[in-house]
């Protein structure tokens, strides 16, 4: 156990709190523990290890100074402020301590970004103009990008699919997201007749791989092979700057609104937590009305 943890034994068990209880990634976890061991390393150094009761906003404010001092992002700022936000409430749970040092404490203010989408006329270029290798691989790589398009899953959704998440009987797609949460995604007819097609023609697969869709040697996708190809395919019918597989998920959000669907059930498609999440598309949809606006009406 490195120093930081003995010293505060508090951050060990946070970490289990996240990982086993709220059942975050491993990758979320990994987060947390990086700007939480970089707080306690600075506590250790400047502040001689105070007691967890004993921190102060202003050791957390100076600890955050320093960050902007050495060129830290405010984005990454605000990561490392809301990762001792959600420590110093958990130790408020647990009786730890009595009050939060975090109360006080502001943060950089971020400027939102709208997310990025493909237009709909260039996905329908995609899927209908677009030719894909008269192969396994191409086969694969198409229907992924519709999938993607189709459900709005994230690109780790995608590759750990399995056969069996697929029901026919109620045409839908059962996804495990974040936090192990089980959403259902309906699919359309074509969808559906597309993967049916594609798993009766599945190549030979390696004992122990039972995933949707695997490559022509029977191995599970990569996420890097995945996202090779839909920056590959995007670059040819669009030229925004992100051509991943998120901006797929975002044209997928997008799309629903702009053509009237309601807020919370894009919430539940997307298999976001909060409602403040999904917020973001009805921006996208507010700035395409402005837009229609400035060219149609004679006093805009």
């Amino acid at each position: 156990m490195s120093e930081t943890h003995q010293n505060y034994p508090q951050l060990h068990l946070f970490l289990n709190y996240l990982q086993f209880e709220k059942r975050y990634s491993l990758n979320t976890v990994e987060a947390y523990r990086n700007d939480l061991e970089q707080f306690f390393l600075y506590l250790t150094n400047e502040y001689e290890t105070p007691l967890l009761s004993d921190i102060k906003a202003t050791f957390i404010r100076s600890w955050l100074a320093t960050l902007k001092g050495e060129g830290i992002s405010s984005k990454s700022i605000n990561r490392k402020a809301s990762s001792l936000k959600s420590f110093f409430k958990y130790q408020l749970k647990l009786g730890s301590i009595t009050t939060s040092p975090m109360i006080t404490i502001s943060t950089p203010k971020i400027k939102k970004r709208l997310p990025e989408f493909v237009l709909e006329d260039n996905l329908d270029t995609l899927f209908n103009h677009v030719e894909f290798p008269d192969n396994w691989k191409g086969k694969t790589e198409s229907l992924v990008l519709k999938l993607f398009y189709s459900t709005g899953m994230r690109l780790s959704e995608l590759i750990n699919l399995l056969d069996s998440n697929i029901d026919f009987q109620n045409s839908q797609i059962k996804v495990l997201g974040k936090g192990s949460k089980l959403r259902n995604i309906p699919l359309s007819n074509e969808m559906l007749d597309l993967l049916k097609s594609y798993i009766s023609q599945k190549p030979k697969i390696i004992e122990g791989i039972n995933n949707l869709f695997i490559n022509e040697d029977g191995k599970k996708l990569q996420q890097r092979s995945v996202y090779a190809f839909v920056h590959h395919y995007l670059s040819l019918i669009t030229t925004i700057k992100k051509r991943s597989p998120h901006i797929l998920r975002h044209s997928f959000a997008t799309h629903l609104m702009n053509n009237g669907a309601d807020l919370n059930a894009v919430k539940e498609l997307l298999g976001h937590a909060s409602l403040a999440s999904t917020q973001v598309y009805t921006h996208n949809n507010i700035e395409m009305l402005k837009d229609i606006f400035k060219k149609a009406h004679p006093k805009a």
